[in-house]
Formats: C-alpha cells, structure tokens, sequence
C-alpha cells in the first residue's frame, strides 16, 4: 500500500496517507499507556507498601518483562496479524494492571503477590510501537516519505512520555494513585482495539527461518549503537542530579534541565525529518549517535546548571533522530513480514542499554569526579557508533575490493 509523494514532503502530507490519521490517532491513544504506567505504578505500589525498595523491585521486574519479551511478542505480532495478535494481547495487559490497581488500592497488599502481578503484566505489553512503524512502512514505501512519517511518529512518543507523567499527577491530585494504573490499562485496551480495526494493518505473514535469523543478525551494528545511546542518556538523569547537589543547587531545577533535554529531542526530530539526507542511513546513525557522546562528554565542564540545560538541549537535538534513524535501518534490513520484529529489536536495545546506565552511573557517582563520569557517558554513545562505522566501512571495502 502506498501513494506518490513529492520529493520533500511535509507531515501533513504523511497524515493525507490513506487511513494515516485514525491509525495514528489510535496508536497514540494506546501508546499514552506507556507514558502513564511507570509513575502510577511507581507511586501506588509505595502507597500500598511503604516501601521504596518494594516498589523499585515491582517496577524493575514489570520493565525487564516488557522489554526483554518484546521481541518475542513482536514475532508473534508478525506471524499471525497485528488484528488478531495485539487485542489479545492489550486485553491480557490491561486485565493485569487492572488486578495490579485493585491489590494497591489500599495498603497491605503482599509484596510477592504485587511483584508476580507486574512481571505478568509487562509480558503481556502489545508492541504497539514497532506495530505502528511497520504500519507507517506500508503506507508510505517511497523513502522520503517514510522517513517523515517516522519522524513524526519519534516526535510523538517524546511528547507522550513527557506528558503521561503530567497526566498521572494531574490524576492523583483527586484519586489515589492506583487510579493511575487503571487509567494505563483502559488507554491500552480501548486504542488497541480501535487500532486493531483499522484498514491500514497488514495481514499476516510467515517468514522463512533463514531471512529471521538474517533480520537479527543484521541489526547487531545498530542495536548495539542505540544501546549505547540508551545507556549514556540513563546515565545523564543521575549525573545532572549530582551536578545540582554538587553545586548546591536547588534539585527542584532538575526536572527544567531534563526538560530541555526532551524539548531538544523534539526540535532535532523535527528537524531531521525535514532534511533530504543524502548519506545512507546507517552512517547517519554513527553520526548522530558520535554526536550525543560528544555533547554529554563535555557537559560536565559547565559552569552552572543553567549552562548545563543549554549542553542537554544541544544533545537532545540528536536523541530523536538517532532513534528515528535506527527504525530507517530496521525498516531496510527486515525481510518483507518481519519489521514488527525488527523495530521490537531497536526498541529493546534503547531499553537494555537504559538499564545498564542508570546502575552504572549510581555505581560512579561519589567514586568518581563528575566530569569524568560524564565523560564515560559520552563514550558509552561514541564508542558503539565508532565500531559500528568502522564496520560499515570494512564492509564497503569489501565489496569494492
């Protein structure tokens, strides 16, 4: 399915595709679960128990199962139809959060009991969306095209993560927080199954045994280079919060400093999607990701916190596009029937190297001077994207020679 485009078209070009704007509309109304569940789980659980620890253990293990399986869910969203495989799945999901918002409704609930509830829960997350990428693949076939829609699809998530948390506090002002949790699951629920009805999704579709493991095996240079940029971004989180208490700053600012971090994500996808790029994909990729590095590298050498914001706004420029960039070379490498895998892939590479960067980074901070530890940061971005174009670059030798 596909429609001409012109040579640099505009996003509201890519929302004039064919059933684009209730697809998209629907994606996003389920994708605003993601946004919401971390924090409502996070404050309902430690209402219900008291203990921070508790709710640190429920929420890791609810996000191991979502990211770690996603691949796997991903497979089976591809063999067998995103129509038939996401409202199963979405429905389990939600009927999950829905006992998990029941158990934490008033204290007392057993800790064992919360955490088994949230590892279930995250198994069963539809992978909505590499789901939606692989529906914007279809929609849009001509290159410039695609890389718009993914583009304004990147910006999108970056907002509803930024705003999923305004809404759980917004939520909790007058409910307690479990109403959070409810609220994730009737989000997911109700925006899988109109998604699901959509006339946009493809069918299903068997791929041979050969072209998957070539799909993985393919995307080793570029999930390695996103669980790079995962891994230093985890890390900034702490570091700007030690900067500040360092510097005896007020830690209430942190947040503002967070924030430009995502308001430049925003920009830079923006701009990215804009631009006619003439190098191939792949190098773009090594590119932005060496960018990011480089820019958190040197952000410990600011003077203050709010030359710090200026450095994290200049690095978020490359946050969007580093992942928009990454989906282009899923979308190239995958087999035809494969690219909900593919994207899945990408997605757990962010997620693994995120997870990785917040525990080393706690290990770092008060052994090591902060400016060092920024500097680590960065070469945990630099150094993948350095191997992986080096690697790029062999291969092009290859076939030269």
């Amino acid at each position: 399915m596909s429609t001409h485009a012109p040579a640099r078209p505009s996003y509201a070009a890519v929302l004039r595709l064919p059933h684009a704007r209730r697809t998209f509309a629907s994606a996003l109304t389920a994708r605003l679960a993601y946004g919401t569940v971390s924090l409502a789980m996070l404050l309902s659980v430690t209402r219900s128990t008291g203990s921070y620890a508790v709710s640190g253990a429920v929420l890791s293990l609810f996000g191991a199962t979502t990211v770690f399986l996603m691949p796997l869910r991903a497979w089976l969203t591809d063999r067998r139809g995103p129509r038939r495989a996401l409202p199963p799945m979405a429905v389990l999901y939600g009927a999950l959060l829905g006992v998990l918002a029941a158990l934490t409704w008033r204290p007392g609930a057993p800790p064992w009991t919360l955490a088994v509830t949230a590892a279930l829960a995250g198994g069963c997350a539809p992978p909505l969306g590499p789901a939606m990428r692989a529906v914007w693949a279809e929609l849009a076939a001509e290159p410039a095209m695609l890389a718009r829609a993914y583009a304004l699809d990147g910006v999108a998530e970056e907002l509803l993560y930024v705003s999923g948390p305004a809404l759980v506090g917004a939520l909790t002002v007058f409910a307690p927080p479990a109403s959070g949790i409810l609220l994730s699951a009737v989000l997911i629920v109700g925006g899988t199954c109109v998604f699901a009805t959509c006339p946009a999704l493809p069918g299903p579709r068997v791929t041979a045994p050969g072209k998957r493991r070539g799909t993985v095996s393919g995307l080793l240079a570029p999930v390695a280079v996103v669980a790079g940029a995962g891994l230093a971004l985890s890390g900034v989180e702490l570091l700007v919060t030690a900067f500040a208490t360092a510097r005896s700053y007020d830690t209430g600012l942190v947040p503002w400093v967070l924030g430009a971090l995502s308001a430049g994500s925003v920009v830079g996808g923006l701009l990215n999607g804009a631009v006619t790029w003439r190098r191939p994909a792949r190098a773009r990729l090594c590119g932005f990701a060496a960018g990011l590095g480089l820019v958190i590298a040197v952000a410990g050498l600011a003077p203050g916190l709010w030359t710090l914001a200026g450095v994290m706004a200049l690095a978020g420029v490359f946050i969007a596009p580093i992942l928009t960039t990454a989906y282009l070379v899923a979308d190239e490498t995958a087999p035809e029937g494969a690219r909900t895998q593919a994207g899945a892939w990408v997605n757990t590479g962010v997620n693994a190297g995120s997870s990785a960067g917040a525990m080393a980074a706690g290990l770092l901070i008060g052994r090591v001077p902060l400016t060092v530890c920024f500097l680590l940061a960065g070469g945990a971005a630099v150094l993948p994207a350095a191997g992986a174009y080096r690697r790029r670059g062999a291969r092009a030798g290859a076939v030269v020679g």
